[in-house]
């Protein structure tokens, strides 16, 4: 099996199922990445004992190498991604929530030659499709309407929608789960801590590569099923609706100069579609195709 110099950043907090799956299903994707990173936020389910025993045994045994990062407490997700940034090295790094889990097999060498396509390319993200038939899309890449309301391109359409099976610039994406060079994070820095535990922190990180003359894309031929919402959900003490608002209103007061004259969505394309969605108990292990 093949291997491509990329590191995969993965924070955990609780969800014990939904880490396993997902770094099982990185080391079952070909090729391989060098290097898998676990941070831990303070997780008291298992997930410890899982990242610091088995998962650090099957990534050696598949020649992968293993990095654990162990918090006491939940400092956020920003601040935990940065950690693992700063023992990252391979050529390419990727953020990838623990509720994601990879569909097509070879996605990292398709997202690795995109940006080895393009030297200005410095982001690119998979679509991200829920993991039950008829799979249809969560995320294909993000829009910011003029007056800073966000859309989902794509959010519910059928998994080929024509529209959606085109490579092509966005204004942002989100931290689900992207591909980035080294570079990229190296010029602007790391993730804004200001937006802990999360919400619009990636938002902003395109926003300030784009600024340096970083491209940020999205690339359909690469899949990638996201259990929506896991990541963040069960979070005891963290107010999600008041930390999205508050974020939102930061993100804003940053960039509104910038994407108020952008071609984004309209308001009325960016209202929230509520869908269904399921946990994994429901879904079994989805299938990996490719």
């Amino acid at each position: 099996m093949s291997q491509i110099d990329a590191a995969i950043i993965v924070v955990n907090f609780n969800k014990l199922t939904y880490t396993r799956l997902c770094l099982e299903s990185v080391l079952t994707g070909d090729p391989r990445p060098a290097h898998i990173i676990a941070v831990d936020n303070g997780s008291a389910d298992g997930t410890q004992e899982y990242l610091a025993g088995e998962f650090i045994a099957e990534a050696k045994a598949g020649g992968v190498e293993a990095t654990y990062i162990r918090n006491e407490t939940n400092v956020g997700a920003c601040t935990a991604r940065n950690q693992g940034l700063e023992v990252a090295r391979s050529r390419y790094i990727a953020f990838m929530d623990n509720d994601v889990c990879v569909r097509t097999r070879s996605w990292l060498s398709i997202l690795a030659g995109g940006l080895e396509a393009v030297p200005e390319m410095g982001l690119l993200a998979p679509k991200l499709v829920y993991p039950f038939a008829p799979y249809n899309i969560e995320h294909a890449g993000a829009a910011i309407s003029r007056t800073g309301r966000v859309k989902y391109l794509g959010r519910g359409e059928p998994i080929d929608a024509p529209e959606h099976n085109i490579a092509h610039d966005v204004q942002c994406l989100i931290s689900a789960c992207w591909l980035m060079k080294r570079q990229v994070p190296e010029q602007i820095g790391g993730l804004d801590e200001i937006f802990n535990p999360a919400q619009f922190e990636d938002f902003d990180f395109c926003y300030r590569a784009r600024g340096q003359g970083w491209r940020v894309a999205y690339e359909p031929r690469a899949e990638m099923y996201h259990y929506e919402s896991v990541t963040t959900d069960g979070s005891p003490g963290v107010n999600y609706r008041y930390i999205t608002i508050k974020n939102g209103l930061e993100f804003k007061r940053r960039w509104e100069g910038v994407f108020s004259k952008e071609d984004g969505r309209t308001d009325e394309e960016c209202r929230w579609l509520p869908l269904e969605t399921r946990p994994f108990e429901q879904t079994g292990v989805p299938p990996m195709v490719g």
